[in-house]
């Protein structure tokens, strides 16, 4: 595998998860796979569980790992071309990112959506521009519009929970005192469908994901017909991803938040969520803290889905 930006490039599903449960048996049955190795991990935006997990799935396959915080760390960059660049932008990436490639042997890129411009964002610009010039395997830590690593960590933990052949996953909007990206929602959706599940997304109307990420999925405005039955809810908000509101808080209605109400309509199902999570925004305390929830097992799951990652990068590296 040379990049990794969805679940398109991690190749046959079954594999990858045998691979996920051998290594969640042994984290460093290949440590030295990455040795005399640097992981390099960029960082546009925040992040705990991201940071934390990719590194330390680079430590587990023993590689060097160093961390780079772009506005923080280093100098302010420019990213589109023909910029007269006479503000607070030092640097270009055009230049950083090569000079990038020169230090590392895998780089780990996460900029979110800018909520500027839907074309930019669903064109990846920051990511593509690392891929194009790094001459170096990328993989997304967090895109504009996917997070593979999460949905990859989301599908390791159904397949160890799961009581069906093939469950029932709901993804459902819920309200959100700001705008957010649409990329874990687009992700979570992708990576249900490929595992062949049966996936139902609820929201809103006007809420409506990119049908290039949902295909597959049925879509039902009914939140509570929606849970009937349902095996595992899976919570997240997302702002409107259509082009004339891109960006944008069009609800904030509290009675999307995920509680004991919609949960009794399930078949006893899990509850999950990526975090952070705005408790009684998203989810109520009591839903969040139930034996049902595998926030925590899910978050653990980040490790593994990253070092599967990186080992099938580092494996393509072998021999160069």
């Amino acid at each position: 595998m040379r990049h990794f930006t969805g679940v398109k490039d991690i190749g046959d599903l079954h594999q990858a998860l045998q691979e996920a449960l051998e290594i969640k048996k042994d984290r460093y049955k290949f440590v030295e796979l990455g040795r005399n190795r640097t992981l390099l991990m960029v960082f546009f935006n925040s992040s705990l569980r991201t940071r934390l997990s990719t590194q330390k799935a680079g430590l587990n396959l023993g590689m060097n790992v160093i961390v780079l915080d772009v506005n923080q760390g280093a100098w302010k960059l420019e990213t589109e071309r023909g910029v007269i660049m006479d503000g607070d932008k030092s640097e270009h990436l055009l230049e950083a990112v090569p000079v990038m490639g020169c230090y590392c042997d895998v780089i780990g890129v996460r900029s979110f959506a800018r909520f500027e411009s839907r074309k930019d964002d669903y064109e990846e610009k920051i990511l593509n521009q690392f891929i194009q010039y790094s001459g170096r395997p990328v993989f997304s830590m967090e895109a504009a519009t996917g997070h593979p690593l999460q949905s990859f960590a989301d599908w390791i933990t159904i397949e160890e929970h799961k009581t069906v052949e093939r469950p029932k996953v709901v993804l459902s909007w819920a309200p959100h005192p700001k705008a957010l990206p649409q990329a874990v929602p687009n992700s979570f959706a992708e990576w249900m469908v490929a595992a062949g599940y049966e996936v139902v997304i609820t929201h809103p109307e006007g809420y409506e994901l990119d049908s290039r990420f949902t295909k597959g999925a049925r879509i039902e405005y009914d939140q509570m017909k929606a849970f009937e039955g349902a095996h595992f809810i899976y919570a997240k908000n997302w702002s409107v991803a259509s082009p004339d509101n891109y960006g944008k808080v069009i609800s904030m209605d509290r009675g999307w938040t995920v509680s004991d109400r919609q949960m009794a309509v399930t078949d006893n199902a899990f509850f999950m969520h990526c975090l952070p999570v705005r408790r009684n925004m998203i989810v109520t305390d009591d839903v969040i803290e139930s034996p049902r929830s595998l926030v925590i097992p899910e978050a653990a799951n980040r490790e593994i889905s990253a070092t599967v990652v990186i080992k099938k990068i580092l494996e393509g590296l072998q021999g160069q």
